[in-house]
């Protein structure tokens, strides 16, 4: 049987050379931004068994061969050649990339050439924000140019991205801005220098609601990730009231990643007709874990709701591993709730097509 095609509803771009080093390559195998432990490695998780063992068969070793024959094998293959190899065998059809990240990886277009796949672009807020002030003189013309820079981007892409949860939190004012409240907010950020990232509540909030504005779908960061943010300041709950305020705008909010919190996603998925709950990320951390995780979010989150995404970032193995991850973790929970009668064959097959593909073609109105 052929595996399920995929759309991957949220990924990034992978390096376009390297890493070069174990070093770089574990760095990449985890949220933290410190080195491992003493005397212990970033392979020995749960995403870096997976990496062994669903990775290295197709760079031509054994699974779960040493770390060492495996970074020797990536090396003398390449990066192009490793990048192309995982990138087919993942086999998802569709990527959607969050182009917000730094660094010198592939381009939307480049990655899904490398995979034989399409591809379309998730915008990051907050860097558009950032960029749109540099040339700004006054609140006003940031203003402006913020409005008209996401007028465009709106054109061409799939999706808009908030990162509100590791610039401030996701415990933010539900409502709009008001003009004299977000122009003065303005004023105060271009009076800081802008030297940093953009952190200002208010402003974060007008961004949400210019997206919102625009029809697109709005992905915000729910959950773990990288030690910039505050975990507790992370979970979805805290979206409860703008997720409120914002349902007459029409916009479709997608809830990324959630963990520890991903049954909270999947509760305000199942209560909230415009919200979508995504299981990135998590299932590739977890591993092993992954059915575990998934059959949670399966418990309240209605199935034609959950969207299948790696949030793949830096090495092509990510995309390999959440995929296959997915899948055998999606056949795993089929099979039971099959054999004991809860759920028909031809039901459990479809509603694993619905989280593959079917529910992020239809949320981001893509073609076949």
């Amino acid at each position: 049987m052929d595996p399920l095609p995929l759309v991957d509803q949220h990924c990034h771009g992978v390096l376009r050379d390297g890493p070069h080093d174990r070093a770089g390559f574990e760095a990449l195998l985890t949220e933290s931004h410190a080195p491992p432990a003493p005397g212990t490695s970033f392979f020995d998780t749960q995403l870096g068994f997976a990496v062994r063992r669903w990775c290295a068969p197709v760079l031509g070793l054994e699974p779960h061969c040493a770390p060492e024959a495996y970074l020797d094998r990536r090396s003398a293959l390449g990066t192009p050649e490793v990048t192309r190899r995982l990138l087919r065998a993942a086999r998802v059809r569709t990527f959607l990339v969050d182009t917000g990240l730094p660094g010198d990886l592939l381009a939307p277009e480049e990655l899904a050439a490398a995979g034989g796949g399409t591809a379309r672009e998730i915008v990051r807020l907050e860097p558009l924000a950032e960029r749109a002030a540099a040339g700004a003189r006054g609140a006003d013309a940031f203003l402006a140019a913020l409005g008209a820079a996401i007028g465009t981007a709106a054109g061409t892409a799939a999706a808009f991205k908030s990162v509100a949860a590791y610039r401030y939190g996701l415990d933010l004012d539900p409502r709009p801005p008001a003009p004299a409240e977000l122009w003065t907010a303005a004023t105060r950020w271009l009076a800081s220098g802008r030297t940093g990232r953009l952190t200002d509540p208010v402003l974060l909030r007008h961004l949400m609601w210019s997206a919102a504005r625009t029809g697109l779908p709005l992905q915000v960061h729910t959950g773990f990730g990288d030690p910039d943010l505050r975990l507790h300041r992370a979970d979805p709950l805290l979206l409860t009231d703008f997720l409120r305020a914002v349902e007459p705008t029409g916009c479709r909010v997608v809830l990324l990643h959630g963990y520890p919190f991903h049954r909270n996603a999947g509760y305000l998925a199942a209560v909230h007709p415009h919200v979508y709950a995504d299981v990135g990320l998590t299932l590739g951390h977890t591993g092993a874990r992954a059915e575990a995780v998934l059959s949670e979010m399966l418990e309240l989150a209605p199935f034609g709701k959950l969207l299948f995404s790696t949030d793949a970032h830096g090495l092509p193995e990510l995309y390999l591993t959440g995929a296959q991850l997915f899948r055998q973790a999606m056949a795993r929970l089929s099979t039971r709730f099959t054999g004991d009668g809860s759920w028909s064959r031809a039901d459990a097959d479809r509603v694993a097509a619905l989280l593959a593909a079917g529910n992020a073609r239809r949320l981001y109105g893509l073609d076949d």
